[in-house]
């Protein structure tokens, strides 16, 4: 009878799903030339190659695309197993900016209930600014948020590129000042937006002003100001109008994840959310 090991196949399933041996070692805390031996192995006794590795690319080999979603319920089995046996039921409070939680967070945040059934994570999405004040005060156990000037503290996610959008039928006339829809005088990008106008000496005016996301979308949509909106979150149907209209570059920023957590199993769930978070940002840049 064959017999598998489970962090055998669980390296296997993390190399597959980041597409690197790199990544896999960083999310599962170990080093490359470790997972290369755990798959190296598994695929000896299986007597499948699961894996084909490049010098650019890594991918499931035929017999790897076969295995891997019984790779995955195997794991699902093992790990719910071992919850039950332990008990050990956890939780941790998770804060993402509005303006990071782009349409990848569902497939991230399911990711990670698949890697550790017995996890609940509890998410809040604000601003940077109150996720920050709320990590702070110890009601947060981990936070996703653009990086505020006058810190340098947590780990890099990626870069921000942010550009200005409106309907291709937006209406401005030279001189006028510019029309703009912000999510609230709190919110950083909006403070980002207007110092970048300051800065080039632009005249500009709020028509819009709060009300959340789904609602500054629906102003801009309607074709009632424009908006400073993280590339990858524009709304459809609006495009890049800092050339039309003569607006300044807005600075770029980085994305930062803020933790408190030091058991163990809390900090493998947050280090698959990060690499996971680098592999959505490398596939849409």
């Amino acid at each position: 009878m064959l017999w598998l090991d489970a962090e055998a196949v669980r390296n296997f399933v993390m190399v597959a799903e980041l597409q690197s041996f790199t990544r896999a070692a960083d999310a599962m805390g170990s080093t490359q030339a470790a997972v290369s031996v755990k798959l190296k192995r598994l695929e000896e006794r299986v007597g499948r190659k699961l894996i084909e590795r490049t010098p650019r690319r890594v991918r499931l080999s035929a017999d790897g695309a076969l295995f891997i979603e019984s790779a995955r319920s195997f794991l699902a089995a093992h790990d719910k197993a071992v919850a039950g046996l332990s008990c050990s039921s956890r939780r941790f409070t998770l804060g993402i900016a509005g303006h990071v939680a782009g349409p990848e967070v569902t497939t991230l945040l399911a990711r990670l209930s698949q890697h550790d059934p017995a996890l609940t994570i509890e998410v809040q999405v604000d601003n940077s600014t109150l996720l920050l004040d709320a990590f702070d005060r110890g009601e947060l156990d981990a936070a996703i948020v653009r990086r505020e000037d006058d810190r340098r503290d947590g780990e890099v996610l990626g870069p921000e590129h942010f550009g200005w959008y409106a309907t291709p039928e937006f209406d401005h006339r030279l001189g006028e000042p510019i029309r703009l829809a912000t999510l609230s005088r709190l919110c950083g990008v909006r403070d980002l937006a207007i110092r970048t106008l300051d800065d080039a000496g632009i005249p500009w005016v709020e028509v819009f002003v709060g009300g959340g996301s789904s609602l500054v979308t629906a102003a801009v949509s309607a074709g009632l100001a424009t908006a400073v909106f993280p590339s990858r979150l524009a709304p459809p149907g609006t495009v890049e109008v800092s050339r039309k209209f003569g607006l300044p570059d807005v600075p770029a920023t980085e994305i930062v994840l803020h933790s408190s957590l030091t058991d163990r199993r809390s900090r493998e769930a947050l280090r698959i959310l990060a690499c996971a978070f680098h592999e959505h940002r490398a596939k849409a840049g």
